[in-house]
């Protein structure tokens, strides 16, 4: 039994970037005590010899944030589903201690997990990819990136480096989405309620799971779009016109000025977004020749403590397992 649900969401879940571009609550700014704890910390993790993501919790200890960190925590699951944490100083800290406070932020909010089958728990974002090589990752070149939602419950981006021109990191509201269809078409919530086969990397059978899913008072959704095709040609099953018209809508929403919140990440910055609440992309972008000088950011995928109860039919992922 799929549990639909047909009533508008309310509450600080369904923003509109329109509405947040003044209203900056979504900026969590490091005061400077939060900051002499985290100085503190990377001075112990380097005299021990430790480094990301070779560490414990135990080996950074920035405990005496506990009151900002419990904060962070739930704004992810009950407020907008992202954050922006900002104040670290790139020019105090460099590429590898920003990494390990980045980590170990993670640490305390949560569980890293795994984002390849190599078991890498730290991902590079950067323009190293072939775009002529159909194995090369989106993520790995300049294009624009397609609005999705990664397979993990938080997903976090460190910035170490922005890029010559453009690279937006861009965030949209799930139950925006969801309010929108209601509003203007709710004969498509329906199909998105039922299951799509979502096609997954090192994987031969797709998982079916519908695009939005409402359980326990809460909505979650799941999507990008190039593996929800992938999978039905996997299977065999060609997409139903109501399926395509949904998920043109689904587009074309996603994509409205109103709607979505742009932001440039500055070199230092740490976005966490609830991949159940928002969905993330990034607009294509003009690179540096020198590799040295590309943008680069490092993701973190994190199993949170206090996530969302999912439905059965909504199967959640943490990673790759062994």
């Amino acid at each position: 039994m799929i549990d639909f649900y047909s009533q508008k969401i309310d509450g600080q879940i369904a923003w509109k970037g329109g509405d947040l571009i003044e209203n900056k609550t979504w900026i969590y700014e490091l005061t400077p005590a939060e900051k002499n704890i985290i100085k503190s910390a990377v001075e112990v993790l380097k005299n021990k010899g430790l480094k990301s993501p070779y560490f414990s919790k135990d080996d950074f200890n920035i405990q005496e944030m506990e009151a900002g960190l419990e904060r962070i925590k739930s704004e992810l699951e009950e407020g907008y589903g992202f954050i922006l944490i900002r104040g670290l100083d790139e020019n105090i800290y460099d590429e590898q201690d920003l990494t390990s406070i980045y980590y170990g932020i993670g640490l305390y909010l949560g569980w890293p997990v795994k984002q390849n089958p190599r078991g890498d728990l730290l991902g590079l974002v950067t323009n190293v990819g072939d775009l002529n090589d159909k194995k090369t990752r989106v993520y790995e070149t300049n294009s624009y990136l397609p609005y999705h939602t990664d397979l993990s419950d938080v997903v976090g981006l460190l910035s170490i480096k922005k890029a010559k021109e453009g690279g937006l990191s861009s965030l949209v509201s799930a139950a925006t989405i969801y309010n929108t269809i209601l509003d203007e078409a709710p004969e498509y919530l329906e199909t998105l309620y039922q299951p799509f086969y979502f096609a997954h990397l090192g994987e031969e059978t797709p998982t079916p799971s519908p695009i939005f899913s409402y359980h326990n008072g809460k909505l979650s959704c799941r999507y990008l779009r190039q593996y929800i095709e992938l999978g039905h040609e996997m299977e065999g099953i060609p997409l139903s016109k109501k399926q395509i018209e949904a998920m043109d809508l689904f587009d074309e929403i996603m994509h409205r000025d109103e709607v979505k919140l742009d932001m440039m990440l500055q070199p230092g910055d740490i976005q966490f977004a609830n991949n159940y609440m928002v969905l993330h992309s990034r607009t294509g972008f003009e690179d540096y020749e020198d590799m040295a000088e590309r943008r680069k950011l490092i993701r973190l995928w994190l199993k949170m403590p206090n996530a969302r109860t999912l439905a059965p039919s909504f199967p959640g992922r943490n990673g790759f397992s062994d």
